[in-house]
């Protein structure tokens, strides 16, 4: 544990204590790392990252206040600590606000989850990295004209968090990446796309040319889009898109969204969301995982849960406060949910294009056309036409829509080809229809 940053988090607690709160919780977190980029061969940009903040949360019965700083010292915090009095003083008294039950604070000698793996990588191995992905992608096609260039992330984030209740817990994690994006021509215009991998484990990521390599394919595939015409077809997302309809079912059925009556999926426990068979769930404790988590934001303990089992719904995702607006208990999701996972077919890419036969191929999706409150679905996208099982041409200037419920109720299948970069993990998702609104 950093003792700096403990004594940061115990002095704030303390002084809380000392003011007369019924309740504190605090959280440090310091974060040090760098991103170096190149574009067309030559060094662009090196960004340091080094700080760090406290947040305060304080509870005068059932009036609550916040409040943060970057600095750690003692005055400081005790401004902090005065400032979020002070507010909870002139709040409304909410009985909802509080800390999380005891009894499902995380234990204080939680599993090792492997998060945290330093890369010790200097300036001319970043170089070395980030010249052979750009030089891939670059010397791969003639068509491929310029660079947006290539980019190597890694970040250390160290933190601290305790409560009132006596929770003290630390943590380091780790996170790396390596990301390239190019630009092709041909007569008909110009396009663009990227590839990127990420990973806690530096040796986890991929092979830096074969990022760039992706990254040319990508953008190459994607030269001489055609429009087509309006129909309604088979639509299948690919896989590091098809987490967006995912994060729109988790956000509809997410504590803030439910107490405020603002989901389309308002009062659905036990119903059939989606087909039989399917299975949606938590695996919050996956070692080395980017999504993974021995607690939530508020401490409680994390735990692998079914959210639809055979397509019904089984649990909401709740912290404390919703929970108790809801008159429920807190699912442990705090802050979100740990790799959710969509459970996958037997299908690899190539087997769930010829299941869909005929019908257009979703690569990028543009626009904010999400309502969350009637599930209505209208997003500008771009992709590709398939037919007979097999990509003919790419497509462009089109805007898919419908209606999440029917969406999800329409799945036909998941691939195989699960996308692990984030902590949303699924295959590709075909669905058996969609409007789609083209010239």
């Amino acid at each position: 544990m950093n003792t700096d940053l403990q004594s940061a988090v115990e002095y704030a607690l303390k002084v809380a204590r000392q003011m007369g709160t019924t309740g504190a919780v605090a959280g440090v977190s310091r974060t040090k790392g760098y991103e170096l980029t190149v574009r067309m061969r030559e060094l662009e940009t090196i960004e340091h990252q080094d700080g760090g903040g406290l947040s305060l949360t304080v509870y005068m019965g059932t009036r609550m206040g916040s409040s943060s700083t970057s600095d750690f010292s003692r005055s400081a915090i005790e401004d902090t600590v005065r400032a979020a009095v002070t507010i909870a003083k002139y709040t409304a008294e909410d009985p909802c606000n509080g800390l999380p039950q005891k009894e499902r604070l995380i234990n204080n000698d939680p599993d090792d989850l492997e998060l945290n793996w330093p890369w010790e990588v200097d300036r001319e191995k970043a170089l070395e990295i980030v010249h052979a992905c750009e030089d891939a992608a670059l010397s791969s096609d003639s068509r491929i004209v310029n660079s947006e260039g290539a980019t190597l992330g890694t970040q250390t984030v160290d933190s601290v968090f305790g409560n009132s209740d006596g929770l003290m817990l630390s943590g380091q994690r780790t996170r790396h990446s390596v990301f390239c994006s190019v630009v092709g021509q041909t007569e008909s215009g110009m396009q663009t796309d990227y590839w990127y991998s990420a990973a806690r484990h530096p040796d986890a990521l991929d092979a830096p040319d074969e990022i760039g390599s992706m990254a040319a394919r990508r953008t190459l595939r994607r030269l001489d889009a055609r429009r087509i015409k309006t129909c309604s077809v088979p639509v299948m997302f690919e896989a590091p898109i098809a987490g967006s309809l995912l994060r729109s079912f988790i956000g509809a059925i997410s504590g803030g969204a439910l107490y405020r009556k603002a989901s389309f999926l308002l009062d659905s426990l036990g119903e059939q969301i989606f087909p039989e068979g399917t299975r949606i769930h938590e695996q919050p404790h996956l070692k080395r995982e980017l999504g993974s988590a021995v607690c939530d934001a508020e401490g409680v303990a994390t735990q692998a849960r079914d959210i639809v089992r055979d397509g019904v719904l089984q649990n909401y995702v709740l912290g404390s406060y919703s929970a108790r607006k809801l008159g429920l208990e807190t699912t442990g999701n705090a802050g979100g949910v740990f790799n959710l996972t969509i459970e996958p077919g037997e299908r690899n890419f190539d087997e769930m294009l010829k299941l869909m036969n005929t019908g257009l191929l979703v690569t990028q999706t543009m626009g904010f056309g999400v309502n969350q409150v009637t599930g209505d679905y209208s997003q500008g996208a771009s992709g590709f036409w398939v037919d007979n099982g097999e990509i003919q041409y790419p497509v462009e200037e089109l805007t898919i829509a419908g209606n999440l419920r029917d969406m999800y109720g329409s799945l036909v299948e998941v691939g195989n080809d699960v996308d692990f970069r984030t902590g949303i993990r699924t295959g590709s998702i075909l669905l058996s229809t969609m409007a789609i609104a083209g010239e």
